[in-house]
């Protein structure tokens, strides 16, 4: 601990106050001696570090990309969904300030102990389930005159959004999350003891018109087996250890050298009007800006790679590459 050191003035004065009796050197002491005490609330116990609050943010930021994606897609309209906050809190009082309507899917992650708590605001579930349905994407809030089909659709729609969750934590663990049961009301539900610590991820979430909060709520117990690998250190760690690993470069290579791209020969480009396009028959010839003596182009998936030359193999039109494209382009960056 570095010491804090005194300008002459201060010496004088502090030397001052003890002569002149103003201030005591035996009380001094005893306030030294004395401990300082800090209030601490059992009922609020903070289980959590920082460090593994921090990775438990990444996770969901990543699960909050895929969902927005998956969303998208499904629901075809403008979806945003993104992390507003990572708490620890007792399970009461997480339960006391959700509304006491509201859309409630649990579901289990095994390998994992416990269950997890998904609660979704009404008027973005309901905005969800009008776009399944051919709607505009309207929130209403009628979550207690649930009808058996509306409750089903809703039930799907959150079900097959697991998928995602599987993926955000696939760095960490392998999970295989299933939909237990969808609940409306929180008072029924009892997953852990009141004052059992819960991390409660809040997601701000877009969809159309209607905008609202969703609530993750992960009891200790279900991330007990897995703390140690919410460090930095272990995810630093495992990446530096799939760097280093040649047999995953390597089956990693061998998996990318199978993946099929369009590859397109470009014999040459023109410029006409749709009236002189819509006035072409058969026979018509159209002029070209190749010349004959000008190298082709071969083109990979819309981007120019290499020049070539025509030719044939074994009866069969074929192209020779000439040699690389050195032109602009954002991958020579």
């Amino acid at each position: 601990m570095a010491e804090e050191v005194l300008s002459q003035s201060e010496i004088d004065s502090l030397l001052s106050a003890l002569s002149t009796g103003e201030m005591d050197a035996e009380e001094l002491k005893i306030e030294e001696k004395e401990k300082k005490v800090k209030v601490y609330d059992f009922k609020r116990a903070l289980r959590f570090s920082k460090d593994q609050i921090r990775s438990l943010s990444r996770i969901h930021e990543n699960f909050a990309r895929l969902l927005t994606t998956y969303f998208s897609a499904q629901l075809r309209t403008y979806v945003n969904i993104t992390v507003a906050s990572v708490d620890q809190l007792p399970y009461e009082e997480f339960i006391r300030s959700i509304p006491t309507m509201t859309i409630l899917n649990i579901f289990k992650v095994p390998p994992l102990e416990g269950r997890i708590l998904m609660e979704t605001n009404p008027q973005i579930a309901y905005a969800m389930m009008d776009r399944v349905l051919g709607g505009r994407g309207s929130g209403v809030n009628k979550v207690q005159n649930l009808t058996e089909i509306e409750t089903t659709i809703m039930t799907q729609i959150f079900e097959n959004s697991l998928g995602n969750y599987q993926e955000a934590w696939g760095s960490i663990v392998e999970i295989e999350p299933i939909l237990e049961e969808m609940e409306v009301n929180p008072q029924f539900l009892q997953m852990v003891s009141p004052n059992e610590t819960v991390v409660v991820v809040s997601l701000n979430t877009s969809i159309g018109e209607a905008s609202g909060m969703i609530n993750i709520c992960i009891p200790h117990v279900v991330l007990e087996p897995i703390i140690p690998k919410l460090s930095v250190h272990y995810w630093m760690q495992n990446q530096q250890q799939k760097e280093s690993d040649p047999e995953e470069y390597k089956a990693l290579s061998n998996t990318l050298k199978l993946a099929e791209v369009d590859v397109s020969a470009i014999l040459g480009e023109a410029d006409m009007s749709i009236e002189e396009f819509l006035r072409l028959n058969e026979g018509d010839v159209i002029r070209l800006d190749q010349l004959i003596d000008e190298p082709m182009s071969l083109r990979v998936d819309e981007e120019e790679k290499f020049q070539i030359q025509p030719g044939k193999i074994k009866n069969k039109l074929a192209v020779q590459v000439l040699s690389e494209y050195q032109g602009g382009s954002d991958y020579d960056e």
